[in-house]
């Protein structure tokens, strides 16, 4: 029964992994003809398992974004290292429900274990909680709901039961370049976008400290503040020390890091300084498939106070008691998928060697990516401090150049806007990146900047 299903599945997989390094990355395919190339037709009498599968890789195919391969530098988006997509596929063949030890003993200790390793590489505290979620977006919202229960509680709140209405809400301080996940994890727990008090930024996006101060000292009450371990354009971290030091001086105040894929540069002992102090915070958010390399979607909530994490996301049901072993206590969601198994079979494969040398390997390729672009008279925007480079070719329509490079296929690129105005971003995430896919994309990038340019070639190539 199961065979002619995962021959099928494991023959397409293979064919598609060993290519995707040389497909043209990009969108491939319009809507339109992405509907038609697949059959929309709800079938009466069911249709053989391995008709379907043939069908469907063949349909896919042609719309399949080659995001995995290793000139992919769009938004940060990693790759899936061999042992963790295998790994996955053991996930999906067992198919547990990872809410709870009675559902799956085993996916609850991988959980537990995977969510130490975890603290251990990134030096945070070893009795901190550890949920794992879908991305850092809900990590976010798993964070600050526990935030929002230890800070309205304090003042004698019970926001689980009686809501927001009237309640001692806090005050909310983000950074000017806060993520929009991060904003719209506010919006979800009932802050609200509008009422957090934004904090100037410095020319790299960093929150500035004194700008910082400044707002703290004009607050009253409980005050969350939200910083970020890695900004989304440029890299660079806020000053956790210096905000921490400040918020020390408060009676209920709680400091949350959005570390999405910034956080990992604390496993790697050349760039730990450029996140010093984001230990001091009460929670933590950060993606495994960025910059781990593992496969959609994992991620991690970490919280300091495991029973403000806790009494904020656990439920209550006669027929699920819960307690602490059971994983869904510190996530948002009860029914899912074992998905810290990738996790711990990535940590284990690479080592706390390999999670610094995969850390620095792209911080290195990202440097190289800038000074191969500037040689190219390109603007580099930031200072190239992890594996983000943001870049403005001079005088060339930034959106044009963009839908040059990914019509080109050579590498897929994306837009930004950087201090109101359009420029381009190239990041890189992915274990199978090599210097010499660096200098491919950097130097085609060139050619069709150049190609822009030329009066006599106003169109992309």
């Amino acid at each position: 029964m199961w065979d002619e299903a995962l021959d099928r599945a494991g023959a397409w997989s293979r064919h598609w992994l060993s290519s995707v390094a040389d497909r043209p990355v990009g969108v491939p395919i319009d809507a339109a003809a992405m509907r038609a190339g697949i059959d929309d037709r709800l079938p009466t009498t069911g249709v053989p398992a391995g008709q379907v599968l043939d069908e469907l890789g063949a349909a896919l195919e042609p719309g399949l974004v080659a995001s995995g391969g290793p000139r992919y530098f769009g938004f940060v988006t990693g790759g899936a290292l061999p042992v963790a997509l295998g790994a996955d596929w053991m996930v999906s063949a067992a198919d547990q429900d990872a809410a709870t030890f009675v559902m799956s003993p085993a996916a609850a200790v991988v959980e537990e274990i995977a969510g130490r390793w975890v603290l251990d590489l990134l030096g945070l505290p070893d009795d901190a909680a550890v949920g794992f979620v879908t991305g850092a977006q809900m990590a976010s919202v798993a964070c600050v709901a526990a935030a929002r229960r230890a800070l309205v509680g304090a003042q004698g709140w019970d926001v689980e039961r009686d809501g927001l209405a009237g309640a001692p809400v806090p005050t909310v301080l983000v950074g000017e370049h806060a993520h929009a996940t991060m904003i719209q994890a506010l919006r979800l727990l009932g802050f609200g976008s509008a009422r957090a008090v934004r904090v100037a930024v410095d020319d790299q996006g960093r929150m500035r400290a004194d700008r910082f101060r400044e707002a703290l000292a004009a607050i009253a009450g409980p005050v969350l503040v939200c910083a970020q371990a890695g900004q989304v354009n440029t890299g660079v971290s806020d000053p956790f020390d210096e905000i921490a030091d400040a918020l020390e001086q408060r009676e209920h105040a709680w400091l949350h890091v959005d570390g999405a894929f910034g956080l990992w540069a604390a496993a790697a002992p050349t760039r730990r300084a450029l996140v010093a102090g984001v230990e001091r915070a009460d929670s933590w958010a950060v993606d495994a498939h960025k910059w781990l390399n593992v496969p959609y979607d994992a991620a991690m909530a970490i919280v300091r106070d495991r029973g403000a994490l806790t009494g904020a996301l656990t439920t209550s049901a006669a027929y699920l008691p819960l307690g602490d072993l059971d994983p869904a206590t510190r996530t948002p969601e009860n029914s899912r998928r074992a998905r810290a198994v990738p996790v711990y079979a990535a940590l284990r494969a690479l080592g706390r060697e390999g999670v610094a040398e995969l850390v620095e390997r792209c911080c290195a390729l990202a440097r190289q990516a800038a000074d191969e672009l500037a040689g190219q008279g390109l603007d580099i925007l930031n200072d190239v401090v992890l594996n983000q480079v943001l870049v403005r070719p001079d005088g060339v329509d930034v959106a044009g150049i963009a839908a040059a490079v990914q019509r080109d296929g050579t590498c897929w690129i994306g837009t930004t806007v950087w201090e109101d105005r359009p420029a381009l971003r190239f990041s890189v995430s992915n274990w199978s990146t090599t210097p010499a896919d660096v200098t491919r994309a950097t130097t085609r990038i060139g050619e069709l900047v150049d190609a822009l340019s030329s009066p006599a070639s106003p169109g992309a190539p």
